[in-house]
């Protein structure tokens, strides 16, 4: 069994990955209750961000690392909030004021609202980075459903259901996530080159 650092505080994504990935082949370390130092995530694109976060953690611990950066892309907004999807309503937002302020944004726009949930997921060992893709195309919705998930999750309906990310289970999220395929590919490429 392998350990590896995942460079996330976020226990909705933590919880996520750790699924993905499977307790048997990798025994996931998150950053809670870890000391780290700040992360600036200044990159202009999600694997930029992704990789800023495993080069930081990998310098500090000195055992692979695998980070991802994460964000929804609205076509309306011409991809607003992107990379800033984490602190779209500011460095600290919560996701009530990240939701609120995109919704505040589309108001004068027609429905549909369509968006896509995107995520790069990366793999860092001291020598090289490995990354992975995932999307996953849907729609933002003005009234938020469900209390799983977190994030835009409430108000995103991928496409081919009638439920909000935040309305599926655990087990029907990681089936289709952004997440799901970026970790999923991820965790292919690092079990070949084992």
């Amino acid at each position: 069994m392998n350990h590896i650092i995942f460079a996330s505080k976020n226990k909705g994504k933590i919880i996520e990955v750790s699924e993905i990935l499977g307790e048997k082949e990798f025994k996931i370390v998150s950053l809670l209750g870890l000391d780290i130092p700040d992360i600036i995530e200044d990159g202009s694109t999600f694997e930029e961000n992704a990789k800023i976060k495993a080069q930081t953690i990998y310098d500090n611990f000195r055992v692979p690392v695998i980070a991802d950066d994460s964000g929804i892309l609205v076509e309306q907004l011409d991809g607003r909030p992107g990379v800033y999807s984490a602190r779209y309503s500011g460095e600290s937002a919560t996701d009530k004021e990240n939701n609120e302020k995109l919704l505040f944004e589309l108001e004068n726009f027609p429905n549909p609202h369509k968006a896509k949930y995107v995520c790069v997921a990366v793999f860092y060992d001291g020598n090289k980075f490995i990354s992975a893709f995932g999307e996953v195309q849907g729609e933002i919705i003005r009234d938020g459903k469900g209390t799983r998930g977190f994030g835009y999750d409430p108000f995103f309906v991928p496409v081919g259901y009638q439920k909000t990310m935040a309305e599926l289970t655990l087990e029907e999220k990681n089936k289709i996530s952004h997440r799901s395929i970026a970790f999923n590919e991820l965790k292919k490429i690092i079990n070949k080159k084992r």
